[in-house]
């Protein structure tokens, strides 16, 4: 990897993209700890830190935001909106015909879904940003008094929180167009790097503080072998065989050959674990909105049982894990349609007819890879919680965040090195 970065830095069309991608990710970086107005800083951060792993939404966002959120931050909402936008519009595209259709007319429709997606990212953005509001002024962080002012804070507030979502939203598209890599995932990228000081200093606190010397050794190495773990399947796949029948047009031979239909075991990605983490999230959000006056109430006591240290929280996860990874799978591969290009192309797997057999065969083979990648999933969002459990020591680089790191630089790398080989062909040829 650093090879390829090195190479690339030699490289001036390279170079200028990676000077103008880090450039992006200042400004991001930057807007992360600049505090909207009406907001006190000072309480909300300490007690958004002492709360870091409680696992409700409030600490989610602070991972994924690089801590934007402990400083009621103009990013502090980072990029769910717009994340839970294009879920949602994923799910319509398949649930509704019209939007089907308008995604099936190649780059003018993902232009148009794209359109809608932004307008969907602003109203979400709304949506939690006023939220987020109530949450911060039922705390006591909103600095206002009287009525007017108080409403004219809200307005400030969640309006200021909306533009910066919508900002982040520019800024990705800005490094699509002009950088490197996919742009809302470097600036997840970038949010969740920017943790990792925090995080090897709370390690080397337990290690020196608190004697944990065999545990602190012990999660190390744990979160190296994941990182492996993740590169390893992040690249595995099943291969199915394709071979193509023989057609003669004129005097040339078309087709003949033999090739494969590649099926990555990770197909659902990290969309799976942002499912499961935001439904699990819902109980201790509650919670805090709850306060702890309620301690005592029967309904405090029940939404304190997902919390994100117990058990029942690590077993619900796994299980909402895989379900999800089968859901986001089936709205993403058709088998049937599959089957059917595959027959429009002269194309058949040996061994299997081609039609209902074909497509059998393909939601077979799919059927077991997406249990084998929804189990590593489940293993790779549990096991930070379960080392928790047994070191007693909190890991802020959970599944999430480990997966989204490792793919955004494993794809980052990949994007170089296929520049840096277009160039190569391009002045060979020329």
């Amino acid at each position: 990897m650093f090879e390829t970065l090195r190479n690339a830095w030699r490289v001036k069309e390279i170079r200028q993209k990676i000077i103008f991608t880090i450039f992006i990710i200042l400004i991001f970086r930057f807007g992360s700890v600049v505090p909207v107005p009406f907001i006190d800083v000072a309480a909300l951060k300490s007690s958004l830190e002492q709360t870091s792993t409680s696992g409700d939404f409030f600490s989610y966002l602070s991972i994924l935001t690089g801590g934007a959120m402990n400083y009621g931050a103009l990013f502090a909402m980072s990029v769910t909106p717009y994340i839970n936008a294009s879920i949602i519009m994923q799910l319509l595209s398949v649930a509704i015909p019209a939007l089907e259709r308008i995604a099936k007319e190649g780059e003018e429709g993902r232009k148009r879904i794209a359109k809608y997606t932004r307008f969907a990212s602003v109203a979400l953005g709304l949506l939690q940003g006023g939220a987020y509001w109530w949450w911060l002024y039922a705390s006591g962080f909103v600095n206002a008094k009287g009525t007017g002012e108080n409403i004219f804070a809200a307005i400030v507030i969640i309006l200021c929180f909306t533009a910066g979502t919508a900002l982040m939203m520019w800024l990705g598209e800005r490094i699509d167009e002009k950088g490197i890599g996919n742009g809302i995932s470097m600036l997840l990228f970038a949010g969740i790097i920017s943790r990792i000081p925090v995080g090897v200093a709370s390690l080397w606190s337990y290690f020196i503080d608190l004697d944990k010397y065999v545990q602190v050794i012990a999660v190390i190495l744990i979160l190296f072998a994941m990182v492996i773990f993740v590169v390893w399947m992040n690249a595995a796949e099943r291969r199915i065989p394709i071979q193509y029948a023989k057609r003669v047009v004129g005097r040339k031979q078309y087709g003949g050959q033999n090739t494969h239909m590649p099926i990555k075991v990770n197909m659902s990605g990290v969309m799976p674990i942002i499912f499961a983490s935001s439904i699990l999230s819902i109980p201790t959000t509650i919670l805090a909105f709850m306060g702890t006056d309620q301690a005592g109430s029967r309904w405090y006591q029940i939404l304190s049982f997902f919390g994100y240290n117990s058990w029942a929280y690590a077993i619900i996860y796994f299980v909402l894990i895989i379900g999800f990874a089968f859901f986001y799978t089936t709205i993403q591969y058709n088998p049937v349609e599959m089957a059917n290009n595959l027959r429009k192309n002269n194309g058949a797997i040996p061994g299997i007819r081609p039609g209902k057999p074909t497509q059998d065969f393909i939601q077979k083979i799919l059927t077991r890879v997406t249990l084998l990648g929804a189990i590593f999933l489940g293993i790779i969002a549990v096991l930070p919680i379960v080392v928790g459990q047994f070191s007693g020591i909190n890991t802020s680089l959970g599944g999430t965040s480990l997966l989204i790191v490792v793919g955004v630089a494993i794809d980052t790398v990949q994007q170089l090195e296929s520049q840096m080989m277009m160039r190569h062909y391009k002045g060979f040829l020329d």
